[in-house]
C-alpha cells in the first residue's frame, strides 16, 4: 500500500500563508486561520506543502488500510480559497442556502472570496463539521 503524501509538517502556517501571491486570497487566509482557531481551539499545522489543518482524527476505510487526517483545515489554492469539511455537504443544505457564493466538492468549500459569504454561517458549518469528526472519530 502506498503511503499518503500528506502529513502533518513543522512548516510555518504563518510563512507559508504570508508567502500566499495574491492579496486577496493572503488577507482571506488569515480570517480563515482565525475564524478556524477560534472554533477548534488547536493550533494550526501544516499537512504537506499547502494544507493549513487543525486537529487529527483517525479512520479506517473498508479496505482495512487505516490513516490520520486532519479534523478540518483550508488551503489559499491558485482559484479558490478551499475549506475542508471532513463529513461533505449532505446534510448542511440549509446552511449552504445561507452561506452566499460557493461551489462545494465531496468535503471540499471553495470560496472564492470571504466578502462573499456570510461568516456566521461559514462559522456554523466548520463547527458543525468538528462536531461530527469528534462523535465519530477517534481525535487526537
Amino acid at each position: 500500500m502506498t503511503e499518503l503524501k500528506t502529513k502533518p509538517t513543522d512548516k510555518s502556517v504563518k510563512e507559508f500563508l504570508s508567502k500566499v501571491k495574491n492579496t486577496r486570497r493572503r488577507e482571506d487566509s488569515f480570517e480563515v486561520l482565525k475564524l478556524m482557531q477560534e472554533v477548534t481551539q488547536e493550533e494550526p499545522v501544516m499537512w504537506g506543502d499547502s494544507i493549513v489543518g487543525f486537529g487529527s482524527y483517525h479512520y479506517k476505510y473498508a479496505s482495512g488500510r487505516e490513516a490520520d487526517w486532519l479534523a478540518t483545515g483550508f488551503s489559499p489554492r491558485k482559484q479558490y480559497l478551499t475549506v475542508y469539511i471532513m463529513d461533505g455537504f449532505e446534510k448542511y443544505d440549509d446552511l449552504l442556502e445561507k452561506l452566499g457564493k460557493h461551489k462545494t466538492g465531496k468535503s471540499c468549500l471553495y470560496l472564492n472570496k470571504l466578502e462573499d459569504v456570510n461568516i456566521l454561517v461559514l462559522k456554523e458549518l466548520i463547527t458543525e463539521s468538528m462536531k461530527y469528526v469528534n462523535e465519530n472519530f477517534n481525535t487526537e
